[in-house]
């Protein structure tokens, strides 16, 4: 299986740029985007994929990350966010796999995480925020200047990105099967890597 361009990663920023106006959303997306890759190429390794095989798997992770919220400005409600965007996916042709994993990240549909992409999605989606918050709040505005044990401390704040649910993060890891100091420093890693891309 290769991965097919029409519904690659450029059609996919293309869908989101034309839905999301919001720079701050479009941010969102693309850390999330860097958290949930990075999970595709670890998990791509264990699987020993190679070639068009890998690549189209890469690619199905990295577009699901971008559009995951893309619907998200014009409809923020959870009645309509993410239904009415995965509709309009699915009239669009791209894959189940993508469109399940997106309705999945949102606990209140009802739809159950299965795959490791459903989970990858959902591990990484508030944590991908919540790191972007911990590095703004740095004198540096910088992610490298962010650690785990302060990402910790931070989550224990209630106060600090409220927005942010912690159970969810929490959640999130456990569904992965992996530590959370360890996913914490994982989804670091890969948004340190790509900081200037995150504006961080």
């Amino acid at each position: 299986m290769s991965p097919d361009p029409q519904y690659g990663r450029n059609a996919a920023w293309s869908l989101l740029t034309q839905w999301t106006q919001s720079e701050n959303l479009r941010k969102h997306a693309l850390a999330v985007e860097v958290c949930v890759t990075a999970c595709s190429e670890a998990e791509a390794d264990r699987l020993g994929l190679a070639g068009d095989e890998r690549a189209a798997f890469l690619q199905l992770y990295t577009t699901t990350a971008l559009l995951h919220d893309f619907d998200y400005e014009r409809h923020p409600t959870p009645e309509e966010h993410p239904f009415v965007g995965v509709r309009e996916l699915e009239r669009q042709g791209w894959p189940q796999e993508l469109r399940t994993a997106i309705l999945g990240h949102a606990q209140y549909s009802g739809v159950p995480r299965v795959t490791h992409l459903d989970k990858a999605l959902f591990a990484c989606d508030e944590l991908a925020g919540f790191l972007t918050a911990c590095a703004l709040v740095k004198p540096t505005r910088s992610i490298a200047d962010v650690e785990v044990a302060g990402v910790r401390k931070k989550m224990k704040d209630k106060a600090f990105a409220r927005g942010v649910n912690r159970d969810d993060v929490i959640q999130g890891a456990a569904e992965l099967g992996v530590d959370l100091d360890a996913h914490i420093a994982f989804c670091l890693r890969a948004m340190q890597k790509r900081a200037a891309e995150l504006g961080l």
